[in-house]
């Protein structure tokens, strides 16, 4: 693909995007208590000396330049999806040789996406119905130029909704050239937004949010539980208009 061919960019600027995530990967002290990630190195070398475990939790920093990394309050949210990161893993944006933070520019596209995500692992592995998974609710803003794929329409191949291959070759494109991510289309919930970040400076102010409980009905995802609220929804068609 020629750079002609590359999608247009566009400047986002979202407040109160939502990430939701598994609630069983807590945040990573290294990145909550140093502000600097410059000190991070140093301070990871020392204590693998009496903890050869903490690459464990830290995963490999390499992956993010030290231009590129954030520190303080809630920087896990953002750094963990760069530094923990899995062949076995592949998305979208994401054949498994680096990191990618989805994010919903509201809370439902947000909800459907990890929704369909999660319902096919539950389907793959022959689960038994039942409540799943704690995730929690992770708001953010999304400040970076991206390549839209708003407009592109739903014959453009990166925009398949089963077929990753070509939105994996232009991620790793883009990627190459040292683009901050891309901007695109729900495939899960019409009407939504997602923004694929390759980097995590281009969010910032992350907090959690909501704890949420995901019901398997034995083939979706069928109910959704409040756990902070205490309150319980069922899940409709996502990708069916809204009337006005």
């Amino acid at each position: 693909m020629s750079e002609r061919e590359w999608p247009p960019v566009s400047q986002i600027e979202w407040t109160g995007a939502v990430r939701i995530i598994r609630s069983a990967y807590p945040p990573i002290d290294l990145f909550e208590d140093i502000a600097d990630p410059a000190d991070w190195p140093l301070l990871i070398s020392a204590e693998q000396k009496t903890n050869p475990r903490i690459m464990e939790t830290v995963g490999n920093l390499d992956l993010v330049p030290t231009e590129r990394r954030v520190g303080g309050s809630g920087a896990s949210y953002l750094m963990a999806p760069f530094t923990h990161i899995s062949m076995d893993r592949p998305s979208r944006f994401n054949d498994g040789r680096y990191g990618v933070l989805y994010a919903g520019k509201v809370f439902e596209t947000a909800l459907f996406e990890t929704l369909y995500h999660h319902g096919r692992f539950m389907a793959r592995t022959a689960e038994a119905p039942g409540w799943t998974s704690q995730f929690r609710e992770i708001i953010l803003s999304v400040h970076a130029t991206l390549h839209d794929l708003r407009q592109a329409g739903s014959a453009n191949p990166a925009l398949d909704p089963d077929d990753y291959g070509a939105s994996q070759g232009l991620a790793r494109t883009l990627k190459t050239s040292g683009a901050d991510g891309l901007v695109y289309p729900s495939l899960r919930h019409f009407g939504g937004e997602c923004a694929a970040l390759f980097y995590p400076n281009c969010a910032s102010d992350p907090v959690q949010g909501r704890h949420l409980d995901y019901h398997w009905d034995g083939e979706r995802i069928d109910l959704v539980r409040d756990a902070t609220a205490g309150t319980v929804f069922r899940v409709v068609d996502p990708l069916v208009p809204k009337k006005l």
